[in-house]
């Protein structure tokens, strides 16, 4: 698996369906993410995706449940040769520190992925829900206590993943969902940004699905993003090596 890149989720209603989205795209994407309803829907199936496009599978079921049952989802997932695996970090120390371990002890090169504020949500949310603070405060306490309990990579919006990285430093995987083109119309995703923001920002991994899946041309769809992508790693490079 390379340290980072363009992943397609591959969020569509059927395994005919991800088969012909996954042939689309091809080798314009870097890495396959299989949500919740696909793996409902196609179960083992839909993580070996991955195998006819010779590409890693991000299996993305943000567990979130009591330390023994996440454990033993951990090891499944080590068995189908997932190659990283989101809980939620609001599962608390104990889930994150057995989810990491049984990770360690399989050894198949899986990866746990805390995942801390979903982008739908935004300060109101939280606030509603009793969470003070706000996003931005919440996501890095919880990449904190991630962190702390041996998670190395994490999920947030492309709002908070510069703090992150600041916070965290140049070892930790940040993975950004809510990644739209300039002329990308609104949806359920509250916390967005283009690609090439994200990267400058420090993100490693960005995560597209509707961009991507929806283009008249998928495969020109992912091109373009890894163009941003790219230029914008060469500008981050550059302005790095003058800092």
């Amino acid at each position: 698996m390379t340290e980072g890149g363009l992943a397609f989720a591959v969020d569509v209603a059927d395994m005919r369906a991800a088969a012909e989205a996954v042939a689309a795209v091809g080798d314009a994407v870097d890495m396959l993410k299989v949500g919740l309803e696909l793996f409902v829907v196609g179960g083992p199936a839909a993580v070996r995706l991955g195998e006819s496009s010779r590409l890693p599978v991000f299996l993305d079921l943000k567990l979130h449940d009591i330390p023994e049952t996440v454990e033993r989802a951990v090891g499944r997932a080590c068995a189908l040769g997932a190659k990283l695996l989101t809980v939620h970090a609001s599962g608390g120390a104990a889930m994150l520190e057995r989810a990491v371990a049984r990770a360690q002890k399989e050894a198949t090169g899986l990866e746990v992925v805390a995942v801390t504020v979903l982008t739908s949500l935004d300060d109101a949310d939280l606030e509603a829900s009793g969470i003070a603070g706000g996003v931005a405060t919440h996501a890095l306490r919880l990449a904190r206590l991630s962190w702390s309990a041996g998670v190395r990579a994490f999920v947030s919006s492309p709002h908070e993943v510069a703090r992150m990285r600041a916070e965290l430093g140049p070892t930790a995987i940040l993975i950004t969902p809510g990644i739209r083109s300039s002329t990308s119309r609104g949806d359920d995703q509250k916390r967005v940004a283009t690609a090439g923001q994200a990267i400058r920002d420090g993100a490693d991994w960005l995560v597209v699905g509707r961009p991507i899946r929806d283009a008249g041309d998928p495969r020109a769809a992912a091109l373009a993003l890894q163009k941003e992508l790219t230029g914008a790693r060469a500008h981050h490079g550059n302005t790095a090596s003058a800092s």
